[in-house]
Formats: structure tokens, C-alpha cells, sequence
């Protein structure tokens, strides 16, 4: 008894040690390093990666050069089609004879009357059997279905379904329409807005003080990082970054809707990450040397037209 609950004990130390290492990575950086935030009807999908992300099989790419004609060639039956017949009327006489054992003309396999248990499974068995063989079959005639005159190979439409990337479309589709509203709107203009938007939220952050960026955010973001920053002047912590270098800002989605734009942008970043103990000084958690580096999603949005974005979400890549 004495073994088990040492065991326990070790299994619910372990539960909360892994809590607390949780809680003390839980402020890195501005957002906690976590998911939260809105994105719209979008909020419960993952950002999609921007163009240059894109995995090459799915970019654009040439048809293939259709087969050859070749005759056509009816599928061979072979053993499927006088398989399933035998195995049909293997079952059939089965369940008929079963039917007969049970109503008196005859014992079971096992002597008695009435149907057994091996009876069931046989027939489940060969029931089973048959639709296998069906499945297969139609498998078969999916892969190689023809045209009298030619054969078709539907691994080259396959392909071709592979390579339309419809994340593109929708990407330059969304732009068009913001500047519909907004002439004036330029990739590269919003991409270093974005970036001193990025620079002046870590820097509130780490001065636990959201007032001066209180304007770049939205309610729900400035009540939920209000949140983390009244935690860390409570538990008299703070979360300090240095040497923050963004390595590229590139937008991966854009859209309208309810009357808004809405602009998901991919910050590629490095810093200097660690906590330290208000009183002491010493460091709590992360390192003073080593840089972390990471990717996050960041949402803006903005009544449609030209007017002043807002941090509206934040997603771990």
C-alpha cells in the first residue's frame, strides 16, 4: 500500500511542478507567448502561411502532359465477380440452413438447435469478405476509370488539385478590396507600421505600463495583456527584453467583413527574454544570453476605410 501511494505521490509532484513552469514561461514577451485574441470569423482557423512560405508543391505549377491515347480496356473480372457470387450463395445457404436448424430440421455445428455462435461469425466473416472485395473493386475502377478511346491517369488531376494554392487568390483578393475602400493602402507601408507597432507594444510590456499603446489595441487585447501585466506587478516580477531584432514582417492574410479589414501579418523575431525578481534582481526564468528567436501571427483590424489599425490578435506559428 505504502509502495502505491509513494507512487501517486511522485505522479501529483510532478503535475505541479509542471504548472508552475508553465506559469513562469507564461509572460514571455508581450501576450505570454500564447493564442488569444480575435480574428473575426477567422479566429477559430490557424493563419495560414504567408506566399513565400508556401510549401513548393503547391505552388503553381504546369499541367501535366496528358497520356497517350491508348485503347480502351474493360476491367477484368477475374475472380471478383464469380468470388462474390460463390461467396454469396456460400452465405445464403448458410443462414438458409441455419434458418431450417432452427426450426427444427437438423442441429447446429455445435448439435443443437437453434443458431450458434460460430455460425454468427462465420457469416460475419464472409459478409465481411464480400465487402471487402467490393471496396477493392470499386477502388480499383476509381483509379483506372476510362473513357472508351483513352486511359486516364487521376493521379494527374490529383496533382493538378495539389498545385492550385488558393490561399494566394484569397491573400490578393482581400488587398483589392481593402483598397477599395482605401486607395492608399501599400503592403510595405503597413509591414513597418506593423513593426514599430510590435517595437512599442514589447517596450509598454516590459515597463508593465499598456497606457501608451493603449490606442493600437483593441478592447479585448488590452484587457486580456492588462491582465498579465497586473499579475506581473503582482507576483513583483518583470519580463525583460533586449536586444529585439525583427528579421521580416510579411502579410499571409487579409480580408473584410462585418464592415471591417482585417490584415494578418508573420513577425519572424529574436530577443533577449527573462524575467527577473523585483526585490533581488536575480533571474527567475529565461536567460540574459541566450536569444530566443520565434514566429508569431499578428491580426490587425480597422473600421473599413482609411483609419488607424488595431492589434487584435496574437497566434503562436
Amino acid at each position: 500500500m505504502k509502495k502505491y501511494l509513494r507512487i501517486f505521490a511522485a505522479v501529483v509532484a510532478l503535475l505541479v511542478t509542471t504548472v508552475l513552469v508553465a506559469e513562469e514561461s507564461a509572460h514571455a514577451r508581450a501576450g505570454g507567448g500564447r493564442s488569444f485574441g480575435s480574428r473575426g470569423s477567422r479566429s477559430y482557423s490557424q493563419p495560414v502561411a504567408p506566399p513565400s512560405q508556401s510549401s513548393p508543391s503547391r505552388q503553381y505549377a504546369p499541367s501535366p502532359t496528358p497520356s497517350p491515347a491508348q485503347p480502351y480496356q474493360q476491367p477484368s473480372r477475374g475472380f471478383g465477380g464469380f468470388g462474390r457470387s460463390m461467396l454469396g450463395g456460400l452465405a445464403g445457404g448458410l443462414l438458409g440452413g441455419m434458418l431450417f436448424r432452427s426450426l427444427g430440421f437438423g442441429g447446429g455445428f455445435g448439435g443443437g438447435g437453434g443458431i450458434g455462435l460460430f455460425e454468427i461469425l462465420l457469416l460475419a466473416g464472409i459478409a465481411y469478405m464480400i465487402y471487402r472485395m467490393v471496396v477493392k473493386k470499386r477502388q480499383a475502377e476509381a483509379g483506372t476509370y476510362a473513357q472508351p478511346g483513352k486511359v486516364v491517369d487521376i493521379n494527374q488531376y490529383q496533382a493538378q488539385a495539389q498545385s492550385y494554392q488558393p490561399e494566394q487568390d484569397d491573400l490578393a483578393q482581400g488587398i483589392a478590396h481593402i483598397r477599395q475602400m482605401d486607395p492608399n493602402f501599400e503592403e510595405a507601408r503597413f509591414n513597418d507600421a506593423v513593426m514599430d507597432t510590435f517595437f512599442k507594444i514589447q517596450g509598454a510590456w516590459m515597463n508593465r505600463d499598456l497606457s501608451v499603446v493603449s490606442g493600437l489595441l483593441t478592447d479585448e487585447m488590452r484587457t486580456a495583456m492588462q491582465g498579465d501585466v497586473d499579475q506581473l506587478l503582482r507576483d513583483k516580477r518583470v519580463n525583460r527584453l533586449e536586444n529585439i531584432a525583427v528579421r521580416t514582417v510579411e502579410i499571409s492574410e487579409a480580408w473584410q467583413e462585418s464592415g471591417k479589414d482585417y490584415v494578418t501579418a508573420l513577425i519572424y523575431a529574436n530577443l533577449l527574454d527573462y524575467t527577473t525578481d523585483d526585490t533581488t534582481g536575480a533571474v527567475v526564468s529565461g536567460s540574459k544570453t541566450d536569444p530566443v528567436k520565434f514566429e508569431e501571427y499578428w491580426t490587425f483590424t480597422r473600421a473599413v476605410g482609411n483609419n488607424p489599425w488595431k492589434l487584435s490578435a496574437i497566434n503562436q506559428k
